[in-house]
């Protein structure tokens, strides 16, 4: 799977406050990378804690749930786009089908 893009993970992390981020951001694109066929089926059973929403979004809890990360899937040309990567309560506050923010 392509992945747009893994600057805005790299940027997200080496900020002092979400430096705890990193492994588990980098464990996340390291998988995505890895994945062959994008479906929503495929995607929940690779992470069961994701959450497949409308809009071909696809939310997943970073780092224990304290981060919240959101693609846009576009399944049948296996690429996800960050829609938004912040803190749970940042998330709280977004409309997620929505979203451009990164």
């Amino acid at each position: 799977m392509r992945i747009v893009a893994k600057s805005t993970l790299v940027k997200f992390w080496c900020q002092p406050q979400c430096a705890d981020s990193k492994g588990a951001l980098q464990s996340w694109f390291d998988e995505a990378m890895k994945a062959n066929r994008l479906t929503p089926q495929n995607m929940k059973a690779q992470y069961s804690s994701a959450s497949i929403c409308g809009n071909n979004r696809v939310v997943f809890n970073i780092a224990g749930n304290k981060y919240r990360l959101v693609v846009e899937a576009q399944y049948r040309a296996a690429i996800v786009w960050v829609k938004f990567l912040g803190t749970h309560a940042r998330y709280d506050q977004i409309n997620l089908e929505r979203v451009n923010e990164y």
